[in-house]
């Protein structure tokens, strides 16, 4: 049992990288079937279909129990409303005694699950106010106050959250920098589930989460749903060779230097199954994980100067409006083979909050990358 203490070579064509992705993803799937855990007095039943997330896992026991498992992280058994949880279960599973009815959601990457999956009264507290949210129905909640501010998740209002009979906290990775918050919260009665989404190096991965939520609400055919119409747009790419065309991803933060993806980031495969190539395709990860890094504008320069398009990251210091804009941030951008051509997109200031896009990002891209003049796009803009 896992413990629940909290704490890139290119694709020749999108078919292939997608379709190996998957054949991977799917075998992991089947061996975590066999493997089920054995609970005391819980017969296992069958586990949750998968197709490109590893980070999270849920196995299904007769009677309505589930057992999500997060890598790395936890495990938690959900007891159906109006049953007890076994004896002689093991310590190091959390027990959610009921579906969740008042979460404190600190994760802002999961709030756009909960809005697709018509969830959002499931969700008394936000560790986000109003004004950073650019999720429409989740910055309205917040306004209107069916949904209440109870502190960001290094300063929770833990009287605020007892007041409002919380029965979960989901918590993003940065709980790990405040691991007394999670602490407190546990020692509370308030169990902590961390999400770990931002982890799962395939952006669909990443959307995927969507079907972990439908299962602790018991809204699974919702979750497919979702889930399966972002995937159709990655198959809507199956005959479509690669561009060979280059692409940066980026911003510049308040000290001067590019922030960047690594290769093998979900950002990086969205790129490349688009049908690009991520500019940084040798940036490998370091040992602790890290999927961005910071890196000097010279060097920047160096690495990125020929590629065919650059994408400025906006969900970090707000989007741009021209490319004079872009340009103050460093005299540097404007010898760039993108800038000269007219090749400079911006990310909207939405895309991280709203996960269940990402295969709409993709088609973005895609027709950034093979249209000259490309309409209707959603999550990029041309800089002028």
């Amino acid at each position: 049992m896992l413990s629940t203490t909290m704490v890139c070579a290119v694709p020749a064509a999108v078919p292939q990288a997608a379709r190996a992705q998957e054949t991977e993803n799917n075998e992991h799937a089947q061996t975590s079937a066999s493997e089920a855990p054995a609970l005391p007095g819980l017969t296992w039943d069958h586990a949750l279909e998968l197709s490109y997330a590893d980070q999270f896992s849920v196995n299904y026991y007769e009677g309505g129990y589930k057992l999500f498992t997060i890598e790395g992280d936890g495990e938690f058994l959900l007891v159906p409303d109006g049953e007890e949880a076994p004896e002689d279960l093991p310590d190091d599973i959390t027990v959610l005694s009921h579906t969740p009815k008042s979460i404190y959601l600190v994760a802002t990457s999961a709030m756009d699950f909960f809005c697709g999956l018509d969830a959002l009264d499931h969700i008394s507290l936000s560790g986000t106010n109003a004004d950073g949210w650019y999720i429409d129905k989740a910055k309205t909640a917040l306004e209107d106050g069916s949904i209440a501010f109870a502190g960001k998740y290094s300063a929770p209002d833990y009287e605020q959250i007892l007041a409002a009979g919380c029965d979960l906290a989901i918590e993003s990775t940065m709980i790990y920098h405040k691991p007394e918050v999670k602490e407190k919260l546990e020692e509370l009665g308030i169990p902590v589930l961390v999400e770990h989404s931002s982890y799962e190096s395939h952006p669909l991965g990443r959307t995927e989460w969507v079907k972990l939520y439908g299962a602790l609400l018991g809204k699974e055919d919702e979750a497919e749903a979702l889930f399966e119409e972002q995937a159709s747009q990655l198959k809507s790419l199956e005959n479509t060779e690669n561009t060979g065309k280059t692409v940066a991803f980026f911003y510049i933060n308040s000290m001067g230097a590019a922030n960047v993806r690594k290769a093998g980031d979900y950002v990086s495969k969205m790129i490349d199954l688009a049908g690009g190539q991520y500019i940084f395709k040798d940036l490998g990860a370091d040992e602790e994980g890290q999927s961005t890094m910071n890196m000097g504008m010279e060097d920047f320069y160096a690495g990125a100067k020929d590629a065919d398009y650059i994408i400025y990251n906006s969900t970090i210091d707000g989007e741009l409006k021209s490319l004079d804009e872009l340009l103050k941030k460093s005299a540097l951008l404007k010898d760039f083979k993108a800038v000269k051509e007219g090749n400079v997109w911006c990310l909207t200031k939405s895309m991280f909050q709203e996960t269940t896009c990402l295969g709409d990002v993709i088609m973005d891209m895609h027709q950034m990358l093979t249209e000259e003049d490309p309409q209707g796009l959603t999550y990029l803009y041309r800089l002028e």
